[in-house]
């Protein structure tokens, strides 16, 4: 499927670059391609910079409540939902610990704190897996669940929208608390039907129910607050879990014995060396990415969209909106361009750009997380992975515009 995925990323952008090239005049199309590949080299360094401090610090603190046995005690509290769910995996086996975490992780926005787990966890199952370059179905539960994973707390998009001057910065909060949910849902159901997971399992719906309630009764506590609270709360929460969660590794460990320091610089060993192995996978991924997008191959794709609503007779408010929700399976920092492009040109607050931040806070990068988290422990067939992904991340998508045009039209 990636080899499948990639090569399609350049054939398409061929295409389209002798399209602009024959019919359009733009002679100059090739140099931006070739501008465009060593472009996202370059990017794909620089976010490995990132990746190596980042890994190398919470694959640090990781190590530590690993030895004062902390990731076990999550693990063999949930061992019950995952033999359920991911029957391959032995009960009370790490992983089941670090993905827990990884979930909680980003459900709160903590994206530094989640990844370097999340890369802990798909190495942890990497080793029950009897083909190392192919998928297993667990490891493609936990990617499908990262990629379209629950966030309460979307900062970011409340900072982007404070920025460009919104009155209300938390105007978009409950609509991508809605989106997110049935991203999640839909990611869930999908790879549920394909691995015939038993989801209506007492023991399942036990564990789901409570964390189900629980959230909503969340939900409905935070549309209470005033957008000024809200942001406050947002801010606090997420910086504050992080830190609560550093003191409990290190003071945990302490208490058990563990020396800290020595296990610290343990784990930070390994975060180096992990980061080291995931630059082919990033300059494959991206260099492929950023071909498709200076092709002009996007543009194409956004003019027959919008072809096709009018056709229908159908608001064509939220076309506006999808450069956003197309180029972030792709690229974060591109969607996060686009966002911004889009409520300086068509205001903060315009349906357009609620859209767009709604689509932004409630998707994910989908194949940069592919090429990360796979990419870590090398596997090259994915299976059904990247179709689960996709239509989660278009349920999430669509999802944004329906709630959208519930909200704001």
């Amino acid at each position: 499927m990636l080899n499948t995925l990639w090569l399609g990323f350049f054939v398409t952008a061929a295409v389209a670059a002798l399209a602009q090239w024959l019919f359009a005049g733009n002679a100059q199309i090739f140099a931006t391609l070739v501008e465009a590949l060593f472009g996202m080299a370059k990017l794909s360094v620089e976010v490995m910079v990132l990746l190596f401090g980042t890994l190398t610090l919470w694959l640090g603190f990781l190590r530590i409540a690993e030895k004062a046995g902390l990731v076990d005690a999550v693990a063999r509290w949930l061992s019950p939902l995952f033999a359920r769910l991911m029957p391959q995996v032995p009960r009370g086996h790490p992983a089941l610990g670090l993905m827990t975490l990884n979930f909680a992780a980003n459900a709160l926005g903590l994206d530094n704190a989640a990844t370097p787990m999340g890369l802990k966890a798909m190495r942890a199952l990497q080793e029950l897996n009897p083909q190392p370059d192919t998928a297993t179905n667990a490891q493609i539960l936990f990617l499908v669940l990262n990629a379209s994973s629950l966030t309460l707390l979307p900062v970011s998009i409340f900072m982007y929208r404070m920025q460009q001057g919104a009155p209300d910065p938390t105007l978009v909060f409950l609509p991508i608390l809605l989106a997110t949910s049935a991203s999640t849902l839909v990611g869930l159901l999908t790879v549920a039907a394909v691995q015939r997971l038993p989801l209506f399992s007492p023991v399942v719906l036990a564990y789901l129910l409570p964390v189900a309630l629980a959230l909503a009764a969340f939900m409905a506590f935070l549309t209470t607050l005033s957008g000024a609270a809200l942001a406050q709360l947002s801010s606090l929460l997420g910086n504050l879990t992080l830190f609560v969660l550093i003191l409990i590794f290190v003071c945990l460990g302490a208490w058990r014995k563990v020396p800290v320091y020595e296990a610290f610089v343990e784990g930070a060993k390994e975060g180096f060396e992990v980061a080291k192995g995931l630059l082919p996978y990033l300059v494959a991924m991206l260099c492929a990415v950023g071909v498709f997008r200076a092709s002009g191959a996007l543009g194409y794709v956004l003019d027959f969209i919008r072809w096709c609503v009018d056709l229908l007779g159908l608001d064509t408010r939220f076309v506006e909106a999808l450069p956003t929700a197309l180029v972030k399976p792709f690229s974060g920092s591109a969607a996060r361009a686009m966002l911004i492009e889009t409520m300086q040109t068509q205001g903060v607050d315009s349906f357009a750009a609620l859209a767009a931040a709604t689509i932004q806070g409630s998707t994910e990068t989908t194949f940069y997380v592919l090429a990360v988290y796979f990419g870590a422990v090398g596997i090259q067939r994915a299976r059904h992975a990247v179709a689960c992904a996709l239509l989660a991340e278009l349920a999430g998508v669509v999802a944004a515009i329906a709630v959208c045009y519930q909200f704001f039209a």
